[in-house]
């Protein structure tokens, strides 16, 4: 743990009994077992999850720093913890920079001193522009990574002085650049322009709109297994789930919201996950929040459910499948113990893949995925 002591310079502890709205937590209750950082930070070197709190809204030009962390690790608090084999600590929250530049700085120092040692990181901010230190976090160690984002809408407004309307293009076309892959999820068509989307194709990226995600949930597994890096913005939720949010009626509902982020847990590969762009002030008895911190607690579930996953190595845990489609012979594995799906790439290397891409590739159709894929390599 001696390796990050020093991020308590960029830290405020957090009040564990503050955030409790009675006496304090109950016995089986997450505020009542997880690590906290009040006086000293908690031990780190047992912990899985590691939450951090940023409150930065100059991004979205609120010129404040926002109370939301506190607001959602209360509720999250409140749940209870089910899932004794996967430990979490809070950290607290990323101290007010003095400018925008400044707390961005903090935040990737926390997060990479984190993701270095092998903990798996959830940010509560914030506004969505703060996905940049998230981002910055994974650069500062020439680590290239998949990064994968749910929202209603794409963020490459360059046109928008707000660096929460802009900062996706400052991620996917930054010199030196570490995005291998970049995936959008549910964003709403009637908000993003047409030749935006032609231009993230020819790049090769993946946008799922809306409907696409509603109706076909399970294709956005394989997405989230193969992502390191998954930030989620409120704006993918529709005003029933989250009333802070007043983009849009239309959305993903909150046990859709709760799929996808158990979805992230499950993921090996899944190193942060940031939550972004929850206003206090706009939320009707903490509803969004509450959808939040269970969209936290499935992560938590998901990531259980994926410490019990075997390894590809471990062939005796996978069912095998031979297939040729396009005169191209390839392998598929299902997992005995969760049902997932991978197939192999020419270069015997093995993606993340669904049992919708098996289907067609044993009709001899070239699965989308696999050729994407390729297209990539």
């Amino acid at each position: 743990m001696s390796d990050v002591l020093n991020i308590t310079d960029f830290l405020d502890p957090v009040n564990r009994y503050h955030l409790s709205h009675d006496e304090g937590y109950q016995d089986g209750q997450i505020g009542k077992t997880i690590g906290v950082y009040e006086d000293e930070l908690p031990d780190l070197d047992a912990a899985d999850i590691v939450l951090v709190g940023c409150g930065e809204e100059r991004g979205d030009g609120s010129n404040r720093y926002s109370l939301a962390a506190d607001v959602i690790r209360s509720r999250f608090y409140e749940l209870y913890y089910w899932h004794k084999e996967v430990k979490i600590a809070d950290v607290g929250n990323i101290k007010c920079g003095a400018g925008l530049q400044d707390t961005y700085a903090a935040l990737r120092t926390v997060v990479g001193e984190l993701i270095s040692i092998g903990k798996t990181v959830l940010i509560l901010g914030g506004s969505h522009d703060l996905t940049l230190a998230q981002y910055d976090a994974y650069k500062a160690v020439n680590r290239i990574i998949e990064a994968t984002v749910i929202d209603g809408l794409i963020d490459i407004q360059m046109s928008s002085p707000l660096k929460s309307k802009s900062f996706l293009m400052d991620i996917l076309t930054g010199e030196p650049n570490f995005v291998r892959h970049y995936n959008h999820i549910a964003f709403q068509s009637y908000f993003v322009n047409p030749h935006m989307l032609e231009t993230m194709d020819k790049l090769r990226f993946d946008c799922y709109r809306l409907g696409v995600v509603k109706e076909h949930m399970d294709e956005m597994e394989p997405v989230l297994r193969n992502t390191d890096l998954l930030s989620f913005d409120i704006a993918a939720l529709q005003h029933a789930a989250a009333p802070s949010n007043y983009l849009s009626p239309n959305g993903l509902d909150g046990e859709q919201a709760c799929m996808l982020t158990r979805f992230a847990g499950m993921s090996p590969s899944v190193s942060t996950f940031g939550v972004y762009g929850y206003s206090v002030e706009n939320d009707i008895q903490q509803l969004t929040a509450k959808q939040i911190a269970q969209m936290l607690w499935y992560f938590v579930d998901g990531r259980w459910q994926g410490k019990h996953e075997a390894l590809l190595a471990e062939r005796d845990s996978f069912y095998e499948f031979n297939t040729v489609f396009g005169e191209i012979d390839t392998i598929f594995l299902q997992s005995k113990k969760t049902g997932r799906w991978w197939m192999q790439l020419p270069d015997k290397s093995y993606i993340a893949c669904s049992y919708q891409d098996y289907i067609q590739a044993s009709s001899n159709e070239i699965p989308e995925r696999w050729l994407r894929a390729q297209e990539r390599s």
